[in-house]
């Protein structure tokens, strides 16, 4: 059994942004490994997502971020249950990050089920072009097809991008955090990204 120091705890702490005990008990259950403990919070802030996700959210903030040009500009909806976390200070920085990410990662959606027919149809078209035109056999062009949409979906979904400030977590996996952290269903429900010039 490896002894749980302060440093440790703080450590992930820092990483996870959870609770003392949370780390220390994670930390216990992964024998002091931090990465090990790191995942073990993201599962269970996955497993505290999963049992909240039937939760009314009736509260919550629309928080904007414009960039230092006043060139661009984002307004994001994030939903929680109660006016107490919706005032707290970990949710409102969350709500500010997420507008951030939006600012600089231009996503087209927030889930795969939000980009368009016209625009998958579209993205299939390009890809099928692009594979036929590399001289791949018919049979598995639209296996290729296939991996290329996923692989739109991952860098254009918001909950399935690489969060800009840590791109070893997705936005999905820090508003899973955020969750496990206060504890209430939290849902992103929907952004609007303006820039100049852009129509």
């Amino acid at each position: 059994m490896a002894t749980i120091s302060a440093a440790m705890v703080k450590q992930l702490r820092e990483k996870t942004g959870t609770g003392i005990m949370d780390c220390k008990g994670a930390l216990a259950e992964c024998d002091g490994d931090i990465s090990k403990a790191v995942d073990f919070l993201r599962k269970k802030g996955l497993a505290t997502a999963a049992k909240r996700a039937g939760r009314a959210m009736t509260e919550g903030v629309v928080e904007s971020y414009i960039h230092m040009d006043s060139k661009l500009g984002v307004l994001v909806e994030i939903n929680c249950e109660t006016d107490f976390v919706a005032k707290n200070d970990d949710f409102q920085e969350f709500a500010k990050n997420i507008a951030m990410h939006i600012a600089a990662a231009n996503p087209v959606g927030i889930r795969p089920e939000d980009v368009s027919e016209e625009t998958i149809d579209k993205e299939k078209e390009i890809y099928r072009g692009q594979v036929l035109e590399m001289g791949k056999p018919e049979k598995i062009v639209d296996k290729i097809v296939e991996g290329k949409l996923k692989k739109y979906f991952k860098e254009n979904c918001l909950l399935n991008q690489a969060y800009v400030r840590d791109p070893n977590i997705t936005i999905a996996d820090l508003l899973n955090e955020m969750i496990a952290k206060i504890g209430e269903n939290v849902k992103i429900t929907r952004f609007a990204r303006f820039k100049i010039g852009e129509s």
